[in-house]
C-alpha cells in the first residue's frame, strides 16, 4: 500500500482546500450588531493596498464584499495613489477617476487627468462593484439608464452636480444617499452603529467641508482614541487610498448600503432628489 500514499494525498488536499473555500452570495449585507471595531491588526499593510476583500471582506456577506473587490480594481490602477486634484475650470478639467470608467465594458468617462478626487473614487468602487455583481445582466442595460450613469454628457463635457446619478452623487451634501437611496433605489440607508466594511459614506466635517467614502471600519486605539477608517482619494494620501481619521474632526455622517443593485435597470431617470436631509452623529 505504500506506493499509493502519492496517489491519495494531493487530491484530499484540493478537497479541503475547495471545501474551506467561502462563497459570497448575491444578496443585501448584513448590519452589524454593534459597533463594527476593527484589530489594529486589520491596518498592517497601511495606506495604499489592493487587499480590501481579504482584509475586510472577511468581515461581510452579499454585495458588500464585491464593493471591497471593486476598491482593490480601482487602487490596483494606482497603487501609489495616482495624485489628487480638483477644479472643475481648471485646463484640462478635474477628473473623477484617473482611468477609463467602464459599466459593462460601456465608457462612462475619458479622464482628462489621471488624478481623482473623492466621490469619483466612492463612485468608482460603486461600478466596480456592479461589473461583478450584475455581470451576466449586463446586456439588459438599456441606453436611457446607461445615459444616467455616465460621468461626462455624450459630447465629453463636464456632467453638472444634481444631473441623473453621477450628478447627485457628485453633489455637495449626502452624495451617496442622493444617488443610491433617493434617485434610484439601489439602496438604504443605515446608522453608524449599523456600518460594515463596503458601506458608502458621506462625511461632514466640523471645518464644514465634506467628504465621499467607502467606510472600512471604527478604531479605537490603544490610548482610547475614536477614529473612522475608510477608503477614498484625498490630498494628504496622494490621492486613492485608505485614511484613519479622528471622530474629533467629524459633525456628522450619512451611510448607505448597496441592496437592490437590480434596479440599475428600472429606475426613473427623472427622479427628484430631496437635498435637505440631517446627518447622523456618530456616538461611538
Amino acid at each position: 500500500m505504500k506506493r499509493f500514499k502519492g496517489i491519495f494525498v494531493f487530491p484530499l488536499i484540493f478537497i479541503l482546500i475547495v471545501g474551506c473555500a467561502r462563497e459570497i452570495k448575491m444578496v443585501p449585507t448584513s448590519s452589524s450588531k454593534g459597533w463594527f471595531l476593527l484589530k489594529k491588526t486589520d491596518l498592517k499593510y497601511g495606506a495604499h493596498h489592493t487587499r480590501h476583500a481579504k482584509v475586510f471582506g472577511k468581515y461581510v456577506d452579499g454585495y458588500n464584499y464585491f464593493v471591497l473587490k471593486g476598491i482593490d480594481v480601482v487602487q490596483s490602477r494606482f497603487p501609489d495613489g495616482g495624485g489628487y486634484f480638483v477644479g472643475k475650470d481648471s485646463i484640462p478639467t478635474e477628473s473623477p477617476i484617473g482611468y477609463e470608467l467602464k459599466l459593462f465594458g460601456r465608457s462612462l468617462l475619458k479622464p482628462p487627468r489621471a488624478t481623482s478626487y473623492c466621490s469619483g473614487a466612492s463612485y468608482s468602487a460603486f461600478i466596480e462593484a456592479l461589473n461583478f455583481i450584475l455581470a451576466d445582466r449586463a446586456s439588459q442595460l438599456d441606453f436611457e439608464h446607461y445615459e444616467a450613469v455616465r460621468m461626462q454628457e455624450l459630447d465629453g463635457g463636464r456632467r453638472e452636480d444634481l444631473v441623473k446619478f453621477w450628478g447627485y452623487w457628485n453633489a455637495d451634501g449626502f452624495g451617496s444617499h442622493y444617488a443610491l437611496v433617493q434617485y434610484s433605489g439601489m439602496g438604504v440607508e443605515v446608522k453608524p452603529e449599523e456600518a460594515v466594511p463596503g458601506d458608502f459614506m458621506n462625511i461632514s466635517w466640523k471645518s464644514g467641508l465634506g467628504h465621499s467614502v467607502v467606510f472600512l471600519g471604527w478604531y479605537i486605539s490603544g490610548d482610547s482614541l475614536k477614529y473612522v477608517v475608510y477608503w477614498s482619494s484625498q490630498r494628504v494620501t496622494n490621492g486613492l487610498a485608505d485614511q484613519i481619521v479622528p471622530l474629533e474632526k467629524i459633525k456628522c455622517v450619512k451611510i448607505v448600503r448597496l441592496t437592490k443593485p437590480e434596479n440599475l435597470f428600472q429606475f426613473d431617470v427623472d427622479n427628484e432628489v430631496n437635498l435637505d436631509i440631517e446627518g447622523d452623529e456618530i456616538k461611538l
